[in-house]
């Protein structure tokens, strides 16, 4: 049986290659890619993810969605990080498709009620789109199989502010929106991502087993080593979306803890994921009556880097 799934993402390249290696799982079936503002504006997002659905030559509908945060002010585009164009200035030609007419929360409604039950949304980005479904058809909450989001710190530092993580701070209420809601949502966050190393020889193994997406994958992420190397000192990158994938694939790959997430929505703290334990009880309700989330604690770095070259070797 495949695991139907919905890919909500802003390539982004670590999102390309998170895209890539769920092209290339035969566990899984993407239904579809939505997109939202992020690493890069919503319409670029747009246009690499048709990139990549034309590059792994698949029939499956792009549908743009978001393009600002919900109340909170923007940040800019890490540009920065994943090059002007997304996918490390390596100017990679246009694409020749069109999104689909339907926004991505209604993609997401329509897939969710057409497979009840079924679908796992993946989100790799900031999460209104998410949060824009349950708005437009509150009920899904009971059709969605899971949500597993790239995102969040538990104890980790943050990776945009001491606190917080980068996909949660760009629309901090959403997220919240998100984890509160009552469906089953897996954070796959920097306290997993962080013990995840790729480096080149992984990448060439990519490059040499991926003959459709194999080049660009290789292009784009010299940026993202380059970034890592002068801003961590380390040779390689952190495995933060792919990491989202291999979870589906895979999940006996991480530990996970229940908590209660709340997200922080102003101050110095905007965009910390607040987990609270779900046996504790506190003065102030916050987190009272709230849904407990799966929250990754610990991963075998060395069997996820391991599935993810079986999955890229695969497609030789």
């Amino acid at each position: 049986m495949t695991r139907k799934i919905i890919i909500d993402t802003d390539p982004g390249i670590d999102d390309a290659m998170a895209i890539m290696l769920a092209f290339n799982a035969p566990s899984l079936e993407v239904l579809g890619l939505t997109t939202t503002f992020g690493n890069v504006p919503v319409s670029l997002a747009t246009s690499n993810a048709l990139k990549l659905v034309e590059l792994a030559q698949k029939d499956i509908p792009v549908a743009e969605g978001v393009a600002t945060p919900l109340a909170a002010p923007q940040l800019p585009h890490p540009d920065f990080v994943h090059g002007k164009d997304g996918f490390g200035n390596i100017n990679w030609p246009a694409e020749t498709t069109k999104a689909d007419d339907r926004s991505a929360a209604e993609f997401i409604v329509e897939t969710v009620r057409a497979n009840p039950n079924e679908v796992t949304l993946i989100a790799l980005g900031p999460l209104g789109n998410l949060a824009k479904a349950l708005e437009l058809d509150p009920e899904i909450v009971n059709l969605v199989d899971e949500v597993i989001l790239m995102g969040g710190a538990a104890v980790e530092p943050g990776n945009v502010t001491p606190v917080a993580e980068a996909n949660i701070i760009n629309d901090p209420h959403a997220a919240d929106i998100v984890f509160t809601a009552d469906w089953p949502v897996t954070m796959v966050g920097l306290d997993v991502t962080h013990k995840v190393m790729m480096d080149e020889t992984l990448l060439q193994k990519i490059r040499a087993a991926d003959s459709k997406a194999g080049e660009l994958l290789y292009q784009s992420t010299q940026f993202y080593f380059d970034f890592y190397n002068k801003t961590f000192g380390i040779e390689g990158c952190f495995v933060h979306d792919a990491s989202t994938i291999v979870y589906a694939m895979a999940p006996e790959v991480f530990t996970t803890e229940p908590g209660i997430v709340r997200v922080a929505t102003e101050g110095v703290a905007i965009g910390q994921t607040i987990i609270a334990h779900p046996d504790k009880h506190y003065p102030l309700p916050h987190w009272q009556d709230k849904p407990q989330s799966k929250i990754c604690m610990g991963v075998d770095s060395e069997r996820l880097l391991a599935v993810i070259e079986e999955t890229f070797a695969g497609a030789a």
